[in-house]
């Protein structure tokens, strides 16, 4: 049997970190199997559904490297197969229609609350004649078992068992003529050979209804994992009606995709103690009963915590063609000053993003004006000008360009002036990078390079005398 799972999001909302381990686990099944992969979407909901979102979904996914093997697939272009199947299911029975009105039904149901008894349908046109109504609006609803029970293996749940007369005559078509989800992921299902779904804990109670229909139909019932909630800190779910943050924002934070799957595998499912995984090891290692049943906590500072990891132990080639990116998008051009390999081995341990880096390395880059506030005045007085008119004098008639020498002109000022390297490192820092922080000064003044460097001392030079 060939594998074949499915992420089957609906296009009404973000790509969150829930619906993306939903779309891991089910990448990382069918891999680990050497299965298929389907990317689907629910988009019945036509007034919800939206382009936008579709196109949100793709470019999320792209980015995690979760790509797929068949699709995407959109239920609205599947219409005609599934109208084509209810009506070979009213002919045969397994379906009816209804001609209920709204007003009987919320009567219906008001009357069963008050009584105390679940509300469900009643089954009121379950056995009538067809012709009778034929010009009245009507759904169509699927004529569920009424004794006996539903019984599935859940690979992360176990055994769960429900009672039909629990379950009601779920309508299958709307009046409007288009099919709901419950009727439609069945026969997607089917159509598509999936044999593994894996979904979150919320679709529980849809399943006896599908697995019902399926039934019904002679199909195949696929094996269930349902997965647990992620949880904000406030403990409430992580879901798009709560506006949470699209996947492709912490791509603008500067966040990489080896830390999101990392950090998302890890929301639920383990290996005993290990915490980073390379994405060969998630395929190696991944396995259904590795699934926790409790929810998990979002918690940044993890996330954090494996993104400065991956910044730090990925090649700097990729970190470097990463952060291109992020340069590009501040409108930094790179093309005149170091290149991006040298300003990853300097900056990559003090950072946990990549716009971070690009925080602390654009002074080599860019050109930028003093601030009037306190910390200019602090570097940039009377007091250091000399320090900056010999540190020039001395960079200029420096015949070899290299770290070492840099240093040593740093430390032979010190002794000429008397005073601490510190006291010489920061106003020059300062001078040549508008900040109180950045590398080793060695290091720092060598990649911004020479004639750079004249140019910027010079400047603070001038910004003394003229304040």
């Amino acid at each position: 049997m060939i594998i074949k799972t499915r992420f089957a999001p609906s296009p009404t909302g973000n790509l969150h970190i829930g619906s993306v381990r939903t779309a891991l686990y089910s990448w990382l099944f069918a891999k680990h199997n050497k299965g298929v992969f389907v990317l689907r979407f629910e988009d019945t909901d036509c007034e919800r559904s939206t382009e936008l979102s579709v196109k949100r979904i793709i470019k999320g996914l792209k980015w995690l490297g979760l790509t797929w093997d068949e699709g995407p697939y959109f239920q609205t272009q599947r219409l005609k197969r599934y109208i084509n199947i209810i009506d070979s299911m009213i002919l045969s029975g397994e379906a009816y229609k209804c001609y209920c009105s709204t007003i009987r039904l919320e009567e219906l149901r008001k009357n069963q609350i008050l009584k105390g008894e679940k509300p469900r349908y009643d089954g009121k046109c379950r056995d009538i004649k067809i012709d009778l109504y034929d010009s009245k609006p009507y759904v169509v609803r699927f004529r569920n078992p009424k004794t006996g029970k539903v019984i599935f293996h859940d690979e992360i749940r176990g055994k769960i068992v429900f009672e039909n007369k629990e379950l009601d005559d779920l309508i299958i078509l709307r009046s409007n003529g288009i099919p709901t989800y419950n009727f439609c992921v069945v026969i997607d299902d089917r159509d598509m050979g999936i044999t593994h779904v894996i979904r979150g804990e919320d679709h529980i109670n849809n399943t006896p209804r599908q697995i019902n229909i399926l039934k019904s139909l002679g199909a195949n019932i696929p094996i269930y994992a349902h997965v647990s909630m992620v949880t904000e800190n406030s403990g409430e779910k992580i879901s798009k009606r709560n506006n949470v943050i699209d996947v492709m924002e912490y791509h603008q934070q500067g966040y990489l995709p080896n830390a999101i799957l990392n950090y998302i595998l890890r929301l639920g499912w383990s290996y005993g103690n290990q915490e980073v995984f390379s994405l060969d090891e998630m395929k190696k290692l991944f396995n259904l009963k590795g699934l926790s049943k409790s929810s998990s906590c979002f918690n940044i500072k993890k996330l954090i915590w494996l993104n400065h990891y991956y910044i730090n132990n990925l090649s700097v080639d990729y970190i470097g063609k990463c952060l291109e990116y992020y340069f590009q998008a501040e409108n930094i051009d790179i093309s005149e000053g170091p290149i991006l390999t040298e300003i990853i081995k300097i900056t990559a341990h003090r950072c946990n993003t990549l716009r971070e880096m690009v925080q602390l390395s654009r002074f080599f880059y860019q050109e930028f004006e003093y601030l009037s506030n306190d910390v200019t005045k602090k570097y940039l007085n009377i007091n250091n000008i000399i320090i900056l008119q010999e540190i020039g004098k001395m960079i200029a008639d420096l015949s070899m360009w290299s770290e070492r020498n840099l240093f040593q002109l740093i430390k032979l000022l010190s002794i000429k002036l008397n005073i601490t390297l510190s006291e010489v490192a920061m106003p020059v820092r300062f001078a040549i990078t508008g900040s109180e922080i950045s590398p080793s000064i060695d290091i720092t003044m060598y990649l911004i390079g020479k004639n750079r460097l004249l140019s910027r001392i010079g400047k603070a030079i001038n910004y003394i005398n003229e304040n």
